[in-house]
């Protein structure tokens, strides 16, 4: 029976009680206690504790009434925090809320000590931001990237991470402005941006902010690729010595660095761009003089061979013993073949 019921039926079983009193005797009754005394019609006498009881018990009622209404506010609201609470940890959120129920409270530490994920399956609740939410984290597992503005991510977060990475490799105009201002990303995002400026923009434009960058040998062998694509807009002789003294080139690199480049210079530039690097670095040395020897300038190779003692860069003057004996072969059949 609901509060208003009873209420109703209370007054009406009251009134009907005293209607029915009054009809079969109308008198009155005197009480005395001590010196106190109480005059009342009989009918009040009847009534009296019938609406005292009835006062206490809607009391009684009220009273529970308020504490489970209480009671049921804080446990809709506790579970509204928890929905949340599930948002923020399926967005690698770190998470502080304040729960009444003890129910609920212990399902947050529960969850607290979990790593949420999202499953590849349909996700459905009667939460429509939740749902939203977990469609944005399933799009960028898919390689989407989902608009800051859509979706408040920690930018320390794993999460905000491959969003960022989406966000390269669909935006190659981000990727450009990443790398003119490198502070603050991590080395492998950088990385990521690089290969995108990389594939996408002009060697002019690489030229502006691969400076920014700290190469590494992938990096750099990519670079050296596009920039054989583009040789006349490409990289200087000066800059490439930089990049390889940067990254401490073995003989092997340097070797492999002058087939590359082989194929696309002038034996001018080619010659430039060896004795250069030679110069600066004896890691090079080898390199110089293959370029040399697959140009054929064997009195170059002996000049600089003369130099050095007669146990060092063997296979460089067992070639000219060969070519001296009249045997054609070349420096990678006899040594630096991959």
């Amino acid at each position: 029976m609901g509060l208003k019921s009873y209420i109703g039926f209370s007054l009406l079983f009251i009134l009907i009680l005293g209607l029915a009193i009054f009809s079969m005797e109308a008198g009155d009754y005197e009480l005395k206690v001590f010196d106190f005394s109480l005059n009342l019609p009989i009918v009040i006498w009847f009534l009296l504790p019938v609406v005292v009881l009835f006062v206490l018990s809607l009391l009684h009622l009220l009273f529970y009434s308020t504490v489970n209404y209480c009671k049921q506010k804080a446990f809709l609201k506790d579970e509204s925090t928890i929905v949340t609470s599930v948002k923020n940890f399926l967005l690698q959120k770190d998470e502080k809320c304040k729960l009444k129920t003890s129910g609920y409270k212990n399902i947050f530490k529960i969850l607290n000590q979990l790593k949420l994920d999202v499953k590849d399956n349909t996700f459905t609740s009667t939460n429509e931001e939740l749902n939203q939410t977990v469609s944005y984290i399933k799009d960028i597992k898919a390689g989407k990237y989902v608009s800051e503005k859509n979706l408040k991510l920690d930018n320390n977060s794993e999460l905000a991470k491959i969003n960022l990475i989406n966000k390269i490799n669909d935006q190659v105009d981000f990727s450009l402005d990443l790398l003119k201002k490198v502070d603050g990303y991590s080395e492998d995002v950088i990385k990521i941006a690089f290969f995108n400026v990389l594939e996408n923009k002009a060697m002019t434009t690489i030229k502006k902010v691969y400076t920014n960058v700290n190469l590494d040998r992938e990096m750099a062998y990519k670079l050296f690729l596009k920039d054989v694509d583009n040789i006349e807009f490409g990289l200087s002789k000066e800059e490439i010595l930089k990049i390889t003294k940067s990254l401490n080139y073995s003989k092997n690199e340097y070797i492999n660095l002058a087939k590359l480049y082989k194929a696309v210079l002038s034996p001018d530039k080619l010659i430039e761009l060896f004795e250069l690097i030679s110069n600066e670095v004896e890691e090079a040395v080898d390199a110089n003089l293959y370029v040399l020897c697959e140009l054929e300038m064997i009195d170059k190779v002996r000049e600089i061979l003369s130099g050095y003692d007669n146990n060092e860069l063997v296979a460089f003057r067992a070639l000219i013993d060969l070519k001296e004996a009249g045997k054609q072969y070349s420096l990678d059949e006899i040594s630096y073949n991959n």
